[in-house]
């Protein structure tokens, strides 16, 4: 029988792309890097020590997850989107939360993964870790969707968060430097509460004054 297991070259490249990947989604999702800035290969190889093979696939799989864009004759870079677009991306947001709400409500709501990421949230609050209160900011919301039981529109709004999620990152770390660093849980916890009564007019009406960009 022919062996097909990997090599342990190619197990060890593939934990090196993982590693990368790690380490530099955390640094743009905390803020460490901003729209815009420059990822120089020379300067990154160094600095993660690893070669540019592993690094040049985490950059592209960094792309995919709408982090990182690839400008030609220039090399990869920090996403950026222009005001525009993230108003558009905000919108289109907001209409399929709506919309989501409006389905998901009028059956009685599974609200197991809405309170499972204010836990998450307010013990990530609790501690600074600011890439894991954005994590749980998009989890948070994702269950609220979910609940409508529509899948093909829970996948069409994750790719909206997909391409929103760096500046949803950067939203929720000027709220912590410029309000209490609490504000946020408060936020969604007032939210999960309008979702437990079950009255979609209530959601609705939280989901309004959420203030999900305040700090753009």
């Amino acid at each position: 029988m022919t062996d097909t297991a990997p090599a342990n070259g190619e197990i060890e490249s593939y934990s090196l792309v993982e590693l990368a990947v790690t380490r530099l989604r955390r640094e743009i999702l905390s803020g460490r890097s901003e729209p815009g800035e420059r990822l120089v290969e020379e300067q990154l190889t160094r600095r993660l020590g690893i070669s540019r093979a592993p690094l040049r696939e985490a950059l592209r799989l960094l792309g995919q997850q709408g982090l990182v864009e690839h400008v030609p004759r220039r090399g990869a870079r920090v996403a950026t989107l222009s005001d525009r677009d993230v108003q558009e991306l905000y919108a289109v947001r907001d209409m399929l939360e709506r919309h989501a709400v409006e389905q998901a409500l009028s059956t009685p709501a599974k609200l197991d993964g809405l309170r499972a990421a204010v836990d998450r949230m307010r013990e990530a609050a609790a501690t600074g870790d600011q890439l894991e209160v954005a994590n749980a900011h998009r989890a948070f919301h994702v269950s609220l969707v979910a609940l409508s039981g529509n899948g093909q529109l829970t996948a069409i709004y994750e790719s909206i968060l997909v391409k929103l999620q760096l500046y949803m990152a950067i939203n929720l770390r000027r709220e912590a430097e410029l309000a209490h660093a609490d504000d946020g849980v408060h936020r969604h916890e007032r939210l999960l509460e309008a979702v437990a009564t079950g009255d979609p007019a209530v959601v609705l009406t939280a989901l309004a004054g959420h203030g999900a960009r305040s700090y753009l």
